[in-house]
């Protein structure tokens, strides 16, 4: 097996050496390879809408039909209750001096938020 491998992997790395580069240079992309393609384009697009256009229309009625999501009035003024921490939130705290300070931090989870009004 050894011996079999010790001529097939020189002849493989040879054979490589010889067609990579050729490969290459035919892969590299032209200016031809640039211009646009209207002709080419109109008809892949057709070929798309022919065959994925049902299954799009049926895909966006579903997502739509049951994927809403529903929205809850809450009266101005009312307490809500945070379901998952909200992080870098812009706040306002009081200083020592009691001063109104602008700063960052994380709501957890559980905390209520409600308006204060002036």
């Amino acid at each position: 097996m050894s011996a079999l491998l010790s001529w097939l992997v020189p002849l493989l790395i040879a054979v490589l050496r010889a067609v990579l580069p050729a490969v290459i240079d035919q892969s590299r992309p032209t200016y031809e390879d640039a211009a646009r393609q209207d002709e080419l384009r109109d008809k892949l697009r057709g070929k798309v809408k022919q065959h994925w256009g049902g299954v799009a229309l049926l895909l966006c009625v579903v997502l739509v039909a049951g994927c809403t999501p529903k929205t809850i009035y809450v009266p101005d003024g009312q307490p809500v209750r945070l379901r998952e921490t909200v992080k870098d939130v812009k706040v306002w705290i009081l200083d020592a001096q009691g001063k109104p300070t602008a700063t960052v931090m994380d709501l957890p989870e559980g905390w209520y938020c409600l308006p204060v009004p002036d």
